[in-house]
């Protein structure tokens, strides 16, 4: 019951299902998927599981917008995106760094371990912004016990860095690493940040299988 009025309020906002008995929720993802413009730049698949997981978190308060996080493609690549599901539009799409012991182009190893210095996947919620070692940042709570719960002990946050910039990758190949921050460049960070805080949605994907069998929130019914 508690998905089924979830996605009735995701309707609310994306506008009123086609008069078609046969159209289902994934059809009606799909539809936002392809108005929004991201079947060059994301796949379907992991849209899909990025808002179907959406509904299933109640701690969400702002269901307009979701980040997502696509760390199966290498950092040199946009696989950071914003996007306001309400207007159908993709707000913003950045490169984004992981974790430094995750793996050098592309993040392969994932981990929720305090000093792992990995990147962490999974659904997470928006909270509060502070300022810190890299300036103005933002606290993400991980959604998913033994996955991704110790993100704010970590201090896993979304931050700016240096060494998120074009001329990184053209000089390396790839971005420079975080502690496991999904870090952005410095200067679209703080407008990034104050647009997904305060309680919005963000998924952070990656290749990896035992985070798609264990995850109950992408398992659950």
């Amino acid at each position: 019951m508690f998905r089924i009025l979830l996605f009735i309020q995701f309707i609310a906002f994306t506008g009123p299902l086609p008069d078609n008995k046969y159209l289902n929720e994934g059809d009606e993802i799909r539809s936002v998927y392809v108005q929004c413009g991201l079947t060059n730049d994301l796949s379907f698949d992991i849209f899909e599981k990025a808002i179907s997981g959406m509904q299933k978190i109640g701690e969400i308060q702002n269901r307009k917008i979701i980040t997502i996080v696509d760390y199966s493609k290498s950092s040199a690549k946009k696989r950071f995106f914003v996007i306001d599901l309400e207007n159908k539009k993709v707000l913003y799409k950045s490169i984004v760094a992981h974790g430094k012991n995750s793996g050098d182009y592309e993040a392969k190893s994932f981990s929720n371990k305090p000093g792992s210095l990995k990147s962490c996947l999974g659904f997470f919620v928006t909270a509060e912004t502070y300022n810190g070692k890299y300036g103005y940042s933002l606290f993400l709570d991980g959604m998913e016990p033994g996955i991704n719960d110790n993100a704010r002990k970590r201090a896993i946050v979304i931050h700016g860095a240096d060494f998120v910039t074009s001329a990184i990758i053209k000089e390396y190949g790839r971005l420079g690493r975080s502690y496991g921050c999904p870090a952005l460049p410095v200067n679209i960070s703080k407008e990034i940040i104050d647009k997904i805080s305060k309680g919005s949605c963000v998924f952070i994907y990656g290749k990896d299988p035992d985070y798609l069998k264990t995850s109950k929130i992408i398992n659950a019914g």
